[in-house]
This record gives C-alpha cells, sequence and structure tokens, in this order.
C-alpha cells in the first residue's frame, strides 16, 4: 500500500493543530490534571463517542506550552497504516523540532499502533492516548504496554459538572439556589449529560450518536451478519435498562438462535461504552457469570432518545444515574439478590465496602420491601451503615445498630450537606478506592506552563 506523502501529512497536522487550538475548552471535568502530567506513564482516555475525550485533551495541553497533535478520527487518514508513523515523526520534528509531548485521538483506528508508541514512549515521549473502544484498547494494553500505562475512562457529564457548566453552585449556596438545582436534576434524569446535547437540547443528536456507534464501531467492524437481531437487541436492552436478565431469557425473548450470539453482542455494546453489565455478588466468579444479570445505559438522555417507547419509570432512570456515578467513581459494583434485593453493593479489594437501595419514592405499600433488602446486604456483608437514595425524600433509620441514610440523590451527586450536617457520600471519600490513579478532583487551569 503505499504511503501518505510528507507534504500531504504536513498540511494535515498543521490544519488538525489549528482546529485543536480552536476547540471550546469547555468547563473543567472531574479529572485531576497533576497525576497525568507527572507520570511518566502512557495516559490512555477511554469512553463513549463524544462524551467529551478530545476536549479533556485539548484541557491537559492547556498545561503545556508546546505539543504535537494527531486525531485519526480524520476521512484524511483512513489509508493511515503502522508503516507511516516514521514519516509522521519525521514531519513533527521538522514542524514542531524538540517538542515530545505527544496528544493522540482516536488512535485504535491504527492497527498495530501499540508497537510505535511504545517506541517512542521508551525514547523519552510523553504520550495521550484516547480511544472509543474498551476492548481494542485493552487487548493491546495488556500485551505490549503493561506498566507503561495509566487507564482513565471519561463518562458523560455528572450532575456536579452539569451545575458548573450551567453556573450553579451548591454547598453554603445550595438553599438559596436549590430550587434551580432540582429544576436542573429533572432534566438530568431525562436528558443525561452529553455534551453537546447539554448546549442543544435535541434528542436527534443523540439518536446519531448512537446509529453512528452500531453501525460504524460495531456492525461493519465485527462483522455482524445478523444486523437486524443486534439492533433489536440493543434498543430492547436501553428500553428495559436495569432490569435483570439471563443471556438464555433474551435469547428466547428476541428469537435469538444461540446463547452465544448475545453473549457476544452484548460483549460488542459494552466495548463502546453503551452498556454496562453488572453481576450478582457471589464469592465464587463461575456462579457469578451464570447467573442472572443487570444491564445499564451510558445516560439516560440517549436511552430516552432510543427506546421503544418513552418511559416514565423514573425509578429505573435514578438507578441507572447512579450506578454511572459509581462507576464514574471508579467502584466495582454488583447487585446483592438473596430471598431479598439490593440495588447496589460496592467492593474494594475483596472487601464489600457499601451497599445503596434505589427507589423513586418511600410509601407504605413498598418502604417495607426496600428497606428489607438494604438491611439484607448490610447484614450480610457486616456493614452498620447503608444508603436509600430517593428522588427527594431524606430521613434517618435506625434498626438495633444499622443506620440508614434516606437521600435524594441529587445531595448524593453532589456531594451536599445531609440534614445531619454530615457530608453525603462526598467525592473525596470514593478516592480510596484507587487513590493514586483515580482523578476525582476538578482539573485546574493556570498553573505555570513549563513542560514541553
Amino acid at each position: 500500500m503505499q504511503m501518505i506523502p510528507s507534504s500531504q501529512l504536513e498540511e494535515l497536522v498543521l490544519s488538525q493543530k489549528e482546529a485543536f487550538l480552536a476547540r471550546d475548552p469547555g468547563i473543567p471535568r472531574e479529572i485531576a490534571a497533576a497525576p497525568l502530567t507527572k507520570t511518566n506513564a502512557i495516559i490512555v482516555i477511554t469512553g463513549i463517542r463524544r462524551c467529551g475525550k478530545s476536549t479533556l485533551l485539548r484541557q491537559l495541553s492547556a498545561l503545556y506550552d508546546e505539543f504535537l497533535y494527531i486525531n485519526f478520527d480524520d476521512d484524511r487518514l483512513l489509508d493511515f497504516t503502522l508503516a507511516d508513523f516514521p514519516a509522521l515523526m519525521l514531519v513533527f520534528e521538522k514542524l514542531f523540532p524538540g517538542i515530545k509531548t505527544l496528544f493522540i485521538d482516536e488512535i485504535q483506528n491504527v492497527d498495530g499502533w501499540e508497537r510505535f508508541i511504545r517506541r517512542i514512549h521508551d525514547e523519552g515521549y510523553k504520550v495521550f492516548l484516547t480511544g472509543s473502544n474498551a476492548s481494542l484498547l485493552s487487548k493491546e494494553l495488556g500485551t505490549r504496554l503493561t506498566g507503561r500505562h495509566l487507564p482513565v475512562t471519561l463518562y458523560p457529564f455528572s450532575f456536579g459538572e452539569v451545575l458548573r457548566y450551567r453556573s450553579i453552585g451548591t454547598g453554603r449556596v445550595a438553599e438559596k439556589q436549590k430550587a434551580r438545582i432540582l429544576a436542573e436534576f429533572d432534566r438530568y434524569l431525562a436528558g443525561g449529560g452529553f455534551p453537546e446535547f447539554l448546549k442543544t437540547g435535541d434528542p436527534e443528536y443523540l439518536k446519531r450518536i448512537y446509529d453512528d456507534i452500531l453501525f460504524r464501531d460495531i456492525i461493519s467492524r465485527s462483522g455482524i451478519r445478523e444486523v437486524k437481531g443486534f439492533r433489536q437487541l440493543a434498543r430492547y436492552l436501553f428500553t428495559n435498562t436495569a432490569n435483570p436478565a439471563t443471556y438464555n431469557s433474551l435469547k428466547n425473548t428476541l428469537g435469538f438462535r444461540s446463547v452465544a450470539s448475545v453473549r457476544d453482542y452484548i460483549g460488542f455494546l459494552e466495548d463502546a461504552f453503551l452498556l454496562f453489565e453488572i453481576f450478582r455478588y457471589d464469592p465464587s466468579l463461575k456462579k457469578q457469570y451464570v447467573t442472572e444479570k443487570k444491564l445499564y445505559c451510558i445516560d439516560n438522555g440517549m436511552r430516552n432518545a432510543v427506546a421503544f417507547r418513552f418511559s416514565e419509570d423514573r425509578g429505573r432512570l435514578l438507578e441507572n444515574m447512579v450506578l454511572i456515578e459509581l462507576l464514574r467513581r471508579r467502584a466495582s459494583v454488583y447487585f446483592h439478590k438473596t430471598t431479598k434485593e439490593c440495588d447496589f453493593i460496592t467492593e474494594e479489594s475483596g472487601r464489600i465496602t457499601g451497599t445503596i437501595q434505589v427507589c423513586y419514592e418511600l410509601t407504605t405499600e413498598n418502604r417495607e420491601r426496600e428497606l428489607a433488602g438494604l438491611y439484607s446486604a448490610m447484614e450480610e456483608h457486616r456493614l452498620a451503615e447503608g444508603y436509600l437514595l430517593t428522588y427527594q425524600q431524606e430521613e434517618m433509620i435506625t434498626r438495633g445498630a444499622l443506620v440508614v441514610r434516606v437521600l435524594p440523590v441529587w445531595k448524593w451527586l453532589t456531594g451536599e450537606r445531609s440534614m445531619n450536617g454530615d457530608y453525603t457520600m462526598e467525592r473525596k471519600q470514593w478516592l480510596k478506592y484507587d487513590p493514586e490513579k483515580y482523578l476525582a478532583a476538578v482539573l485546574v487551569h493556570g498553573k505555570k506552563k513549563t513542560r514541553k
């Protein structure tokens, strides 16, 4: 295959960097700059398309006086291969001599990219990568970059980021702005946090992202033959987010020929960050995989845009929102089910560290059931405290030594103070999950830029 001419690469590099520098830096994401810039590891940022990975790169690039940039999600680079990398590096050296900080968007579009990245990293380059497919990245990283990379998963905006985008404060000013916060929470519950959607409010935009991922990132690359069935499965799972299911039940419901097809298709959807599969907790990994699962979608707004029908099941939307926030906080998440059920339990280093039940509203009809499931999980895992997250209710419930904090989801999401004055599972607490690698503080701009 003919290599890309150097003159064409020069023109492309200059035009891409010009467009990159002109990009709106957006609001700071809940990703700390210091761990990313101070480590020598290759930074690998993954996440669903259009969640803000390129914007995060732009924010990080502001911490460097000079840098190199290339975006492989560009039609002009469709024929770019591993053999073109040396020519690209010569172009970089010609245009920006001596610069050894490199930002690369959508690296997975180049087969064999990991060999090149490993080589330039060994030569002293500081490398930041983004990619939109977890599987493509994880396979190469596991074999070629072991011990050399720091993975970061980016999601659509958290509720805290949405409030910052809308210039709505929390904390001590929350009471003054409570009406605005609650109104914004209602919008977030139904519309989600894709950055561009926050600007336009157009559900067709979310449908286009969804379709683009299905056809461009999954169907075309994976060679799926049952296109109609695959699309039906994806839409069915979005419609029924947070519902328990087994591969066999999905096979029977949707008429697939084999359980293996269902399992593979769900894997493709997970790799593209559209869906997340949560297992029932069991010390036996084998039992976890053979029992029923619960499937959640990446974003409530996308869910409502593509579901078979718009469902007003706000309880499921609340539950989906909580799950995505737990993943954003780097928690390992399961659900608890014996004779009773608890929506989420979190694990750290083989130990259960938290229990969360989600219920839109506690009523006389469901109160006993919801609390029983939470108590069951707390007792089985010897936890003295659990959380029951609701739309707007707040109280503290005790039963013997067990304490249940009933909190509005918006307070839990923002770390707002509860009625007893304590912070409600504030974000800093979740740093304990991975204190060195989890990047949960706000990206700080304005530092003195001395790096190259």
